[in-house]
């Protein structure tokens, strides 16, 4: 089985990866990765020693290259975790976001379509169903709740999972979506909130929280995020829509104070900023169809998941500390010269 993940450079796509090689070690897995400012090929330097692996840097709009990739690799499988995907940056240039995450949706397919392939799994997200009151906790995200985004990120998410259902139905492709709630664990970009939160408190320095930090979030561990799309693409319904929740709500200010406790910081270096834009409420997944279709549920709760991603951090301060400084960014350079020496032997 040969399997393409784009994106694999990322924070979901990369712990995907791992969990594949690991639980596969006879699959072939071909990471695509345009590796732009969240995109770390550090990461992945463990899996560069898999002799069934492979990673190739390139933009997945540039339908000449994934062509190519295509026809040379002959992927069984693909599963698009690409995505530009921090929020107050669609905010500020919505353009990328557009082109990213529909047009080089778009590719993708059709380059599914002229080599063929058995699944094209896209990785959406609970964010294109908008938010829900926080006044109503009996309120959830089913399949079927309505699209209604909030922020040219989600949009552009939205649109590409209404593509992707129209290649189903106008061509016969083969598809799967998963929308999943708000992920967290290792090799997570440290300009979302808990690596920022637990980065920040490492340094002493101000935690910046959003209005009063009463925004709730579903929080889900990303190695169940992973084996539930591992279900997905093996055993999942062709044309059918997951949504891929951890049941683990939790207050942005309460996890804020979590990480100062466990990280024994004081809860003054907590400060509130002004508002994002459109700020949705509440996330809330119901995952009742993957766990009578396919019999997932996620493992980790929340409290230990917190606690092993917090430990993952202070093990791996090289990791983050060469993103904070940038130097992550001219990694590939070095890593290429080993990668396509390697090809060559």
């Amino acid at each position: 089985m040969i399997i393409f993940v784009t994106g694999g450079a990322g924070f979901i796509g990369s712990n995907f990866i791992y969990y594949m090689l690991k639980k596969y070690p006879d699959y072939r897995l071909v990471c695509v990765d345009k590796l732009t400012y969240a995109g770390n090929i550090s990461t992945l330097q463990k899996a560069m020693e898999n002799a069934n692996f492979r990673f190739v840097k390139a933009d997945i709009c540039d339908r000449d290259t994934i062509y190519a990739l295509f026809e040379e690799e002959k992927p069984d499988i693909v599963v698009n975790f690409a995505a530009e995907s921090h929020v107050d940056r669609s905010i500020e240039d919505p353009e990328v976001f557009l082109q990213t995450n529909i047009i080089g949706t778009a590719v993708l397919m059709d380059a599914c379509r002229k080599y063929g392939i058995k699944r094209y799994h896209q990785i959406s997200t609970d964010e294109v169903y908008g938010d829900l009151p926080l006044d109503r906790p009996d309120l959830f995200f089913t399949e079927m709740t309505p699209l209604h985004t909030s922020s040219p990120y989600s949009s552009s998410k939205a649109s590409a999972d209404l593509l992707v259902l129209s290649y189903y139905r106008t061509y016969g492709l083969p598809v799967s979506i998963s929308r999943c709630s708000n992920n967290y664990g290792p090799y997570h970009f440290p300009e979302k909130l808990i690596p920022l939160m637990i980065v920040n408190a490492l340094h002493d320095k101000p935690l910046p929280v959003y209005g009063e930090g009463l925004n709730v979030r579903d929080w889900l561990y990303v190695e169940d995020h992973c084996s539930a799309i591992d279900m997905i693409i093996h055993n999942g319904g062709v044309g059918e829509v997951y949504n891929v929740g951890g049941h683990n709500e939790m207050k942005n200010i309460d996890i804020v104070k979590l990480i100062c406790k466990e990280l024994d910081k004081p809860e003054s270096l907590i400060i509130y900023v002004a508002d994002r834009k459109g700020h949705d409420m509440r996330y809330a997944i119901d995952p009742t169809k993957i766990h009578k279709e396919l019999g997932w549920l996620p493992k980790t709760k929340f409290a230990d998941g917190i606690k092993k991603t917090i430990q993952w951090y202070l093990n791996n301060r090289e990791w983050w500390e060469t993103i904070l400084s940038g130097e992550y960014q001219n990694y590939y350079e070095k890593m290429y010269s080993q990668i396509h020496n390697r090809q060559c032997e």
